[in-house]
């Protein structure tokens, strides 16, 4: 495979990655496997010292192997600062502010740092996920930033371009998507798109679709927006049937059994920082016109307080309750918690039953987030512990570790169960 990489190269270029996260390191170790020199670049210095040794600074499947390979052939090193180079990838946050339109200062950020570090011809590919307009904002910021650069004309070699080639990978299995995943790469021309193509072919294998930036930046929200709608139609279910007191799970399941209805699995909300995000830009982008998005938006976002609202119920029927919180990341098998319903789920659950013990197990991170320690009444411990010290127990993450909980070991507890894992356990043998 890493061979076939090598050989679709046309011609190695010097790649600098700005970002080492969830998706600017896994893109910067394919590339360089692929054939390019790369050089990644996070403020981090931590993120940087890490990478450089060849460890991975998160929990990512594959992602150790690539980054290890990519290093012993030379061809990945890191840096705080941004050098020159023929290309540059932005892969930095875009979180939303408190009118949920996207804050695009980190973006801004990146972009004036890298036009200081350019000749002129450079090709600067946009990776954040970002609202329609945004490859542009980039390209106006480079011309404010550097007006001796010449920017997007066709008929200039030592013009800057400037494309958008959204991410759509699954984390826990990025390092299979980015190989296999079709891409689309949106330019502000038509030479900035297909001078990116042929970066994207050196590892992808998954079919390319050249575009508008425009068109590409939507299509990124809009693919985030359907699962999100589809999510909130599962979640809303299980409201519904909390009230009517029908078992959601064997309700999806029946109705699942048509076959043209595949309905998902609902949850204790919607984490992560795509699809619990990007709807809002399309909201933002139009709001007259956006209205299921919006909706289903709120839907999910208002999960987390009825699961709280579960975990109070249980909590006045207790003398003494102790709570057992059975994950935080935002899906399963990760170590991410951005935007994650679970930790926002405890950050109330502390604010609204005080003075109550809660017993964390979360066998993906070593250390609970800051916040958290401080409350001093959250420990984080084995998932045996937690069951063990419990009689309150709420499962949040559908975690492989979870799957293997017997129904011994629930005995006597109070149940919440946000993710239907236990549905299906068996006793202890």
């Amino acid at each position: 495979m890493n061979v076939e990489m090598e050989e679709r190269t046309p011609r190695p270029e010097k790649i600098v990655v700005v970002g080492l996260g969830y998706i600017g390191l896994p893109t910067a170790a394919a590339l360089a496997v692929g054939g390019h020199v790369v050089v990644g670049v996070d403020l981090n210095e931590a993120t940087v010292e890490s990478v450089a040794r060849g460890q991975v600074p998160f929990v990512e499947p594959d992602l150790q192997e690539t980054l290890a390979q990519a290093i012993s052939l030379g061809r990945l090193t890191t840096s705080t600062t941004i050098p020159p180079a023929d290309v540059y990838i932005l892969a930095v946050p875009t979180p939303y502010l408190e009118d949920h339109t996207a804050d695009l200062s980190y973006v801004e950020a990146a972009s004036r740092q890298v036009a200081a570090a350019c000749r002129g011809g450079e090709l600067v590919i946009l990776e954040s996920t970002c609202p329609p307009g945004a490859t542009q904002f980039v390209a106006d910021v480079f011309s404010e930033t550097r007006p001796d650069l010449a920017v997007n004309n066709e008929n200039s070699s030592s013009a800057m371009q400037f494309v958008h080639c959204p991410e759509r990978v699954l984390p826990g299995r990025i390092m299979i998507e980015i190989k296999t995943n079709a891409r689309i790469i949106g330019g502000l021309t038509t030479s900035a798109a297909e001078r990116a193509k042929r970066i994207y072919e050196s590892f992808c294998s998954g079919p390319i679709r050249l575009t508008d930036a425009k068109t590409a930046e939507m299509a990124k929200l809009v693919e985030n927006s359907f699962r999100d709608v589809n999510i909130a139609f599962a979640n809303e279910l299980s409201l519904i049937c909390e009230t009517l007191k029908i078992n959601v799970w064997e309700l999806i399941e029946l109705a699942n059994q048509h076959p043209r209805v595949n309905i998902l699995q609902p949850g204790p909300g919607v984490g992560g920082h795509c699809i619990a995000v990007d709807p809002w830009f399309i909201v933002a982008s139009d709001p007259i016109n956006s209205n299921l998005i919006r909706t289903a938006r709120e839907v999910n976002d208002r999960k987390p307080a009825f699961v709280v609202q579960q975990l109070m119920n249980a909590v006045e029927e207790k003398a003494v309750p102790v709570v057992a919180i059975l994950g935080l990341a935002f899906k399963a098998n990760i170590d991410d918690l951005r935007e994650s319903p679970a930790v926002e789920i405890l950050r109330r659950a502390l604010d609204v039953v005080p003075g109550i013990e809660f017993y964390v197990a979360e066998p993906h991170i070593s250390t609970l987030p800051h916040d958290l320690v401080n409350e001093g009444r959250v420990e984080l411990v084995e998932t045996a512990v937690a069951l063990d010290k419990s009689n309150i127990v709420v499962a949040l993450v559908d975690h492989d570790e979870f799957q293997m909980i017997s129904t011994d070991d629930l005995s006597g507890k109070t149940l919440i169960d946000s993710k239907g894992i236990f549905n299906n356990l068996v006793p202890a043998v």
